[in-house]
């Protein structure tokens, strides 16, 4: 199966089919609104402004698994995100990213890039500290505000840490476009 095989629900409950984004350069995230790293939401907005004109899709994901830090409704996350931070980019409906109720989408996703660490730095060795116990090889989602970038031909091509400099993401993008 390829990214385009698989679909989502969005906040109003609708199938949205992956083949939508043919063509386009995908960004997919796990999103929070009330995590350390909910703050992305603005370079990801930028991210979507920048690019999306070049064809960048920003695919976002909210997700209550992680320490029930998104604990509203589909439409209360939408009215932060627009209110705090301007988002332009849908977000689907809220949804698991790991575990026997996991979206098949991040199952692919998982499959094809899995974790390799959190890098260096203050915000790396904490977010060691808090997922500490889960093997290193294990592909599952770590935190909120992990991203997934598939290029126009639906490869998944880079998996970013929430801990990864907004900047990689951007270079990563900006070269697929």
């Amino acid at each position: 199966m390829s990214f385009y095989d698989y679909s989502v629900k969005t906040a109003k409950n609708e199938d949205l089919s992956m083949k939508t984004f043919e063509g386009k350069v995908v960004l997919v995230v796990n999103t929070a609104t009330g995590c350390g790293f909910t703050p992305q939401y603005k370079d990801i907005e930028e991210l979507y402004e920048k690019y999306h004109d070049k064809g960048l899709e920003v695919l976002d994901v909210p997700c209550n698994q992680f320490r029930n830090q998104a604990p509203g409704t589909d439409e209360e996350i939408h009215e932060f995100c627009t209110l705090h931070y301007n988002t332009q980019f849908p977000q689907m409906k809220k949804s698991d990213v790991n575990g026997e109720n996991e979206l098949p989408l991040y199952t692919f996703l998982k499959s094809q890039k899995g974790f390799e660490g959190f890098g260096k730095g203050a915000m790396a060795l904490a977010m060691k500290a808090v997922t500490l116990g889960i093997d290193k090889k294990d592909p599952a989602i770590r935190w909120n505000f992990t991203k997934f970038v598939v290029d126009r031909s639906g490869e998944v091509v880079a998996r970013f840490e929430p801990t990864a400099a907004m900047s990689d993401v951007e270079k990563c993008i900006s070269s697929l476009l």
